[in-house]
């Protein structure tokens, strides 16, 4: 889940042109929601917000999966096709439903989030990030653990040696990545993956920018 926080008012404003009246708001349906940043709760709070500036809202929609062009299709059918003319969107959900907004429309697309982390849910309103979309997953030998992630030091070769009572020297509040690896293979009887040294990690996987296409093989 990619995990946002909201920005507050004051800069949402600040992006917004003083000609720029007639607004539309894009909610996600899945991320954003679970975050509390951008479900039908949210798009109406920040209508209400911005009409009470003097912006007329007069579209909204939360998009089942706002990164998803196919979606957005569907739900803004009538703005890209120009029959409602809005003069600015506002996008409740991360960079990437941010930037398939972009993508479909010609008029300016402002965020309202910002983008933190991929994350998972602890409970509700409360997330961890485990992942790193680094790519190239190491975790089949650590345990599930991302050393990658949860090391603050990304090491993926053992401990620092720098821990102290199982905690991390630089967050004293946070557990060693590494001992909680070591604890978990342990117990999983894989001892033998600690004693295995493993070349520096190759980040040729996440070159910027990214494009995959799953059906190319296929077609050929």
């Amino acid at each position: 889940m990619n995990i946002t926080t909201k920005k507050p008012l004051e800069e949402i404003l600040s992006f917004i042109e003083a000609h720029e009246v007639r607004l539309a708001i894009f909610g996600c349906g899945t991320c954003a929601t679970s975050c509390q940043t951008g479900g039908e709760t949210q798009v109406e709070e920040l209508k209400k917000a911005l009409e009470k500036q003097g912006k007329e809202v007069i579209f909204t929609s939360v998009v089942e999966i706002l990164c998803d062009s196919r979606l957005i299709k569907k739900h803004a059918r009538d703005i890209i096709n120009g029959s409602l003319k809005v003069d600015a969107v506002l996008s409740m959900g991360c960079g990437g439903g941010n930037a398939a907004l972009s993508d479909m429309l010609d008029i300016p697309v402002y965020p309202t989030n910002n983008s933190l982390f991929l994350g998972s849910v602890r409970r509700l309103g409360q997330f961890e990030e485990k992942c790193s979309q680094c790519g190239n997953c190491i975790t089949y030998r650590t345990a599930g653990i991302c050393p990658v992630t949860r090391c603050p030091k990304g090491l993926i070769n053992g401990p620092c040696g720098g821990s102290y009572s199982g905690k991390c020297e630089v967050d004293p509040d946070r557990d060693c990545a590494w001992v909680l690896i070591y604890n978990k293979l342990k117990k999983q009887g894989k001892l033998h993956y600690m004693l295995k040294y493993y070349k520096p990690k190759s980040y040729r996987y996440v070159l910027k920018p990214q494009k995959i296409d799953t059906l190319k093989n296929e077609n050929e």
